[in-house]
């Protein structure tokens, strides 16, 4: 399937049906009742929230009638598993039913085997990150979401860094019409005189900092804190935060 076409899978998604919420309604309770022609009625009917599901996916480099079928696959589980007095809408269960499919597809077929443990770690860490930002309106840091599913930080942060999909070093950048930069030309050489010595710079700058700006600038950028939870932490305001981790940061730049 191509964006510029209509046909995916052999089907012309120009005609594919569409359904009112009245008629899913009475579809989903006639398949409760085990009308399998309500069932492929239901399917067909839905078929256009697969395909809009599935051009959310179309960056991954992946053929997008496969992850049509496979989209085809997490609805049908959708409508087999619905309960129509859950009292909302079936898109609103089905979609996330659609994304789960293939998303499992996309892990299961990554081309670095990793382990389905440390996949499942993942992707319930996951899971907790999305369920705390919603809760609290901000993003968790790596201890809570490891806090809340009872695993160690190193366990969620080794999970969540097996399923990164490979970068090649030949991967594009930037380009602006003359020599493109490439992945490999932004990695550092370690060994390096010169970047050996940025390193004793920037070591010696922050021993030259007050033992305040030390931990702010540790609990920041070594614990992932928020300016809010390294101000409560410390007992002062989220301004103070901000204005002393600015103040370091540009005493840290100076001197390097």
């Amino acid at each position: 399937m191509y964006l510029n076409k209509v046909e995916i899978c052999g089907v012309d998604t120009a005609k594919l049906p569409v359904l009112g919420d009245k008629e899913k309604e009475e579809l989903l309770i006639r398949i409760r009742e085990g009308d399998q022609q309500a069932r492929q009625e239901m399917i067909n009917g839905n078929l256009r929230l697969v395909l809009s599901v599935v051009q959310k996916f179309t960056n991954r480099g992946e053929n997008l009638d496969d992850l049509f079928q496979v989209g085809c696959i997490g609805l049908i589980k959708a409508i087999d598993h619905f309960d129509p007095s859950m009292n909302v809408k079936f898109s609103t269960y089905g979609v996330p039913m659609i994304i789960g499919e293939i998303r499992r597809f996309l892990r299961d077929n990554n081309s670095i085997r990793v382990s389905r443990s440390m996949r499942d770690t993942a992707y319930k860490a996951m899971q907790i990150r999305e369920k705390l930002a919603n809760e609290n309106m901000r993003e968790p840091t790596i201890e809570q979401i490891a806090q809340e599913m009872g695993r160690s930080r190193e366990e969620v942060v080794f999970a969540l860094e097996a399923i990164v999909e490979p970068v090649s070093l030949y991967e594009p950048v930037y380009s602006d019409g003359g020599d493109t930069i490439y992945v490999m030309d932004q990695i550092g050489d370690t060994t390096d005189d010169r970047s050996w010595l940025e390193e004793i710079s920037l070591k010696e700058s922050i021993e030259k900092l007050g033992e305040r700006e030390k931990k702010i600038l540790s609990m920041r950028y070594m614990m992932g804190k928020t300016q809010m939870e390294v101000a409560k932490e410390i007992g002062i305001s989220q301004a103070q935060v901000s204005r002393l981790e600015k103040s370091a940061l540009d005493r840290i730049k100076k001197q390097i």
